[in-house]
């Protein structure tokens, strides 16, 4: 089975019909450059520790449909008590912080290395936040890029319950409501499948990436748009 050790000094990655097991690559660096071509490629990085880069593209992908979006009768409660308050794109940083900290902190894959990399592609208008907030502290939120159609989730977190869950239904919403499809989680877990995700075969959600990824992509922030779609789902009765 290979994996490939990437150079610092050239951007690129095996293709897809070299992928043999979940791991890809070793190596390489966090340049945007690189990360930008991962992302076009269904490839995205983590760390096992620091210095120990390693790329991967599950053979079994983790996707949400969206039209699948499951809201479960608690959530509608949450949403209808308006127990939380949602933006976006206005504390990337802060998000990422909580996605390392709390029970993760010192054994998370977001080093600094990964902190800053990322940070860099939110300035680049790539990489997006969702932030959720009880009167003016941030209790939940998550993160990822968007490139074309598609948008690549990384990590959320939540300091109050259904937080998380909220941020991620109220994404699926904006995101069908610019006419997109499909939202990638990487790699399935039983919060995930709460929420309606479900895996997909490698070959199956590379070629449909290939098509996502050519449409024109959104960059900048997405702040006044998501609160539009915020106040569509406000609007709406949640029973």
């Amino acid at each position: 089975m290979p994996i490939y050790q990437l150079p610092d000094d050239d951007i690129w990655f095996p293709e897809p019909e070299e992928y043999e097991g979940d791991i890809i690559a070793v190596g390489g660096d966090l340049h945007p450059r690189r990360m930008i071509r991962a992302y076009y490629q269904g490839i995205f990085p983590w760390y096992n520790d620091p210095g120990e880069m390693i790329w991967w593209c599950p053979e079994q992908r983790c996707i949400l449909f969206l039209d699948d979006i499951n809201i479960a009768h608690s959530m509608r409660n949450v949403f209808n008590r308006k127990q939380f308050r949602f933006t976006m794109d206005t504390d990337f940083a802060g998000v990422l912080n909580g996605c390392r900290s709390g029970d993760r902190e010192g054994a998370t894959w977001l080093i600094d290395e990964m902190f800053e990399a990322n940070l860099k592609l939110h300035r680049l208008g790539i990489s997006h936040s969702v932030e959720v907030w009880q009167e003016d502290k941030l209790v939940g939120g998550l993160y990822g890029a968007s490139i074309g159609e598609i948008f690549f989730g990384e990590s959320m977190f939540s300091t109050v319950a259904n937080s998380s869950k909220a941020a991620f239904i109220l994404l699926a919403h904006h995101m069908k409501r610019m006419g997109w499809t499909l939202l990638d989680c990487q790699v399935y877990t039983p919060h995930l499948g709460s929420l309606g995700a479900t895996t997909m075969a490698r070959e199956e959600f590379l070629n449909s990436l290939k098509v996502l990824v050519e449409k024109p992509s959104i960059k900048g922030k997405w702040t006044v748009a998501f609160a539009e779609s915020v106040e569509h789902f406000n609007g709406r009765t949640i029973g």
